[in-house]
């Protein structure tokens, strides 16, 4: 029976970290799941080698047994078999419960390598059960104080919250509600990511904002205050000074976003001047602006 490269499976190197290897697992699993590939009998097969990689890989002690033996396996098994102490465990059940449903046995070479999943094991290892995944799109005004929402886990509601500074792609973990595995204890977490929609004002980056303001020709050369919105106090108002360019930025210390865990502590916002040329003027005014030249 022909060698099964777990590696390979996963698309990582040898040097992997479990975090590594984790990621690799989330990513394949998730585009080769059977409710996304219906009907599509590869992609169930290399759905069942991802989980069965993972299965080995994802486990210290598992992955230890298989890189030591490596291609060599079935010459090296039963002399590595020999010093292995009484206390060793065999695998005995489905990882994929719980989280796709039934699957296939694991491949042969699983079977043999590891002892088969018919065997009775001196001491039968916990098994835990596999993560969910799911997003959570919030606003820009719920990034900014925190909020929460309410996701609904099989027969299980689950209230999930935020804190203010929440930010895209940031993953919460809840523990212990994810699949089950051999036994409630084992079960798997929750990853839960975090989407923050567009605002139609602001722009943020990092945990500054930033924002267009529209004033006009005349409060651009003469100065003027003027009424802006923000995210932490409402209305501000601003004094806008006389030759203000267009483009000019104007910075407002700790008025941009909250640091995310540091409640005390904020992001900046930036205000960017825009002046706006008045497409249409009467005789009067062209005249005055005309006389404005002569003497400039």
């Amino acid at each position: 029976m022909d060698y099964t490269d777990y590696y390979k499976i996963l698309e990582i190197d040898k040097k992997a970290t479990a975090e590594e290897i984790k990621k690799a697992y989330r990513t394949l699993a998730k585009k080769y799941h059977p409710d996304k590939n219906l009907g599509d009998k590869k992609a169930e097969e290399r759905f069942k080698l991802v989980n069965e990689a993972n299965e080995v890989l994802g486990d210290p002690e598992k992955r230890k047994q298989y890189d030591e033996l490596g291609e060599n396996w079935q010459q090296n098994q039963q002399a590595y078999n020999q010093q292995r102490d009484s206390s060793r465990h065999y695998y005995q059940g489905n990882p994929n419960q719980g989280f796709a449903g039934n699957q296939e046995d694991f491949s042969d070479f699983f079977a043999q390598f590891f002892g088969g999943r018919g065997q009775r094991a001196r001491q039968e290892q916990p098994r835990r059960g596999s993560d969910y995944e799911t997003e959570m799109e919030i606003s820009l005004e719920e990034a900014y104080t925190g909020t929460s929402r309410i996701i609904q886990l099989e027969s299980e509601k689950l209230r999930v919250t935020t804190k203010p500074g929440a930010y895209t792609d940031q993953q919460l973990r809840i523990k212990s509600k994810g699949a089950k595995g051999s036994n409630e204890a084992n079960r798997g977490d929750l990853f839960v990511r975090i989407r923050v929609k567009e605002h139609p004002k602001f722009i943020r980056k990092g945990n500054d904002l930033y924002q267009k303001v529209n004033i006009n020709l005349f409060d651009a050369v003469l100065g003027n205050e003027i009424i802006i919105e923000t995210l932490s106090s409402g209305k501000l108002k601003i004094k806008i000074t006389p030759g203000t360019q267009n483009g000019k930025t104007i910075r407002i210390k700790g008025k941009g976003m909250p640091i995310y865990e540091k409640a005390t502590f904020f992001g900046d916002l930036y205000l960017i001047i825009q002046v706006q040329i008045p497409e249409n003027i009467n005789e009067k005014q062209k005249k005055l602006f005309e006389e404005l030249k002569a003497i400039s």
